[in-house]
C-alpha cells in the first residue's frame, strides 16, 4: 500500500504563514504528481495545488500568489507554503498522491488523513 502522513496544520491570525508538509511511503515504484486538496465545513473538497514529477504546478486562482506548492522527489514529499493567510482559508487539507506501486501496472490514487488549518481574524 501507500500511505500519506501530513504535517504542519495549526491555527494562525489572518496575514500569517503555515507549511504543510506530507511524506509517501510504502511499496511505491513511481510517483507521478503529488498534490493538495482541502474542505471547508459544509463544502465540497476542492484542488489547492499540484506538483508533476517534473516540477509542473497548478494553482487554484483562490491560492496563486499567496502558497507555493514544492517536492523532494528523493524523499517522496511534497510542501506547501502558505502564506497572507484568510479566514477562507480554513479547512481540513489534504495529501494526495498519483503513484505506482511496485508489481503493479497502472498508477492509483491515494489520499492522507488531512491536517487541520484555522485561521483567525
Amino acid at each position: 500500500q501507500v500511505q500519506l502522513v501530513e504535517s504542519g496544520g495549526g491555527l494562525v491570525q489572518a496575514g500569517g504563514s503555515l507549511r504543510l508538509s506530507c511524506a509517501a511511503s510504502g511499496s511505491i515504484f513511481s510517483i507521478n504528481a503529488m498534490g493538495w486538496y482541502r474542505q471547508a465545513p459544509g463544502k465540497q473538497r476542492e484542488l489547492v495545488a499540484t506538483i508533476t514529477s517534473g516540477g509542473s504546478t497548478n494553482y487554484a486562482d483562490s491560492v496563486k500568489g499567496r502558497f507555493t506548492i514544492s517536492a523532494d522527489n528523493a524523499k517522496n514529499t511534497v510542501y506547501l507554503q502558505m502564506n497572507s493567510l484568510k479566514p477562507e482559508d480554513t479547512a481540513v487539507y489534504y495529501c494526495t498522491t498519483v503513484a505506482q506501486r511496485i508489481g503493479i501496472r497502472l498508477p492509483d490514487v491515494y489520499w492522507g488523513q488531512g491536517t487541520q488549518v484555522q485561521v483567525t481574524v
